[in-house]
């Protein structure tokens, strides 16, 4: 693996693809800055080499093509020179835009970038050519420096111009971030070397979005528990009553070949045994616990119920790798968070108490971990969830092969 690790960058200017897509509040400030504080590694390496440092990042998903306000990068530049005690050169200003003596104001700011310096461009999603993969826009990143840098693995699954395309103009010189690294050494030794019994924990909302997880994890997990929204497609395809609760009916048949495969890799597959109940979608709406798995008419599942939490927590107690994505009920309800907060609570104590490996990804279930005040117990955390999910599959991401080949 190439990375910037044993490289000096002395008097190079160097690209670096970083993920600086984060939540905002309605104050329109940066409410969580992981993603931010999980790149100072790589950049201040950078500068300590006496690089000068071009970061490139998008923020949300700006649609019109061109400058919008809404998704401007400047609060994150302002965030960034707070957090490095320096300022980092920024300007809204677009490729081909500001042209003086035949250079638009992107070039002149790069090309005057001192050694020690950082620079952010302004939104890359702006350029309708990024999401497309664009040539063009890839050259236009490329002219800008020496070397390429990618350290975003929320975005390594897009081929983008600047997670994937702008790499084969580096071909000598390009490299994984201190991130990217960490994320792909954490993710192979889940994978590939875990300690046993090896569970996984799989939430959320739908069947349809963790088909190839389940399938591929049935190769390396003992233990596979179902939670979340997704379980009672599961409990309709075995037959049981599920009430008005969510169900993906175009699934049901692979829900029962996953059961079935589980059965044939001796894999323990575990479906809620009861659920907390109501009747309708609200926080403020009465829970109920449903001391089995069918849900009578009119009722919805919201959570797993206490038998399963403590079924769940005896199973991830005697765990030596855990994996954890998705929660286990309607997480963004306090009144049916119970489940997600057990499961996080129960990760935690067990990396620190068995000296287990813990893995967890997903916006969900990262969230359920640091507000449980655990996170910092947890032997790995993702970045993303989305790249995350397909490592897992087992497909090949963009953003990491172009930087293998």
């Amino acid at each position: 693996m190439k990375t910037i690790e044993n490289t000096n960058f002395r008097g190079k200017k160097v690209l670096v693809r970083v993920d600086f897509n984060v939540p905002f509040d309605t104050f329109g400030k940066i409410s969580d800055d992981t993603r931010i504080r999980e790149a100072l590694p790589t950049i201040n390496k950078l500068i300590n080499d006496q690089a000068a440092v071009i970061l490139v990042a998008h923020l949300g998903r700006p649609k019109k093509g061109g400058f919008e306000k809404e998704f401007t990068l400047r609060p994150v530049a302002e965030y960034l020179s707070s957090l490095l005690n320096k300022n980092v050169v920024f300007t809204q200003s677009l490729f081909g835009e500001n042209i003086q003596n035949g250079e638009d104001e992107i070039s002149r700011l790069a090309k005057n970038l001192k050694n020690g310096e950082v620079m952010l461009l302004e939104n890359i999603r702006f350029y309708p050519e990024e999401t497309k993969g664009g040539e063009d826009l890839a050259q236009k990143l490329a002219k800008l420096s020496d070397c390429y840098v990618n350290d975003a693995f929320g975005a390594a699954h897009r081929a983008h111009s600047s997670t994937a395309i702008v790499a084969k103009y580096f071909p000598n010189d390009k490299y994984f971030g201190l991130l990217m690294q960490s994320e792909i050494e954490n993710l192979e030794r889940l994978l590939k070397n875990p300690q046993r019994p090896f569970t996984a924990i799989i939430g959320g909302s739908k069947v349809s979005s963790k088909i190839g997880v389940l399938e591929n994890l049935m190769d390396k997990v003992d233990y596979l528990l179902i939670g979340g929204g997704m379980c009672y497609t599961f409990f309709k395809a075995i037959g049981h009553n599920i009430g008005s609760s969510l169900c993906e009916d175009d699934k049901i048949e692979t829900a029962k070949q996953i059961i079935e495969k589980a059965k044939q890799k001796q894999v323990k597959l575990l479906l809620a045994q009861d659920n907390i109940i109501t009747d309708r979608f609200a926080n403020d709406a009465k829970p109920q616990n449903t001391d089995s798995i069918d849900i009578p008419d009119g009722f919805m599942g919201m959570d797993i119920g206490e038998k399963t939490i403590q079924e769940y927590e005896k199973i991830i107690r005697q765990s030596q790798t855990i994996l954890w994505n998705g929660p286990m009920g309607v997480f963004e309800f306090e009144n049916f968070a119970r489940g997600t907060n057990a499961i996080a609570h129960t990760i935690a104590q067990t990396t620190e108490a068995n000296h287990a490996f813990s893995a967890i990804g997903g916006g969900d279930s990262v969230a359920a971990i640091k507000k449980s005040g655990f996170a910092d117990k947890i032997s790995y955390i993702s970045t993303g969830g989305g790249a995350m999910l397909e490592y897992i599959e087992g497909k090949k991401l963009p953003g990491i092969e172009a930087i293998l080949n």
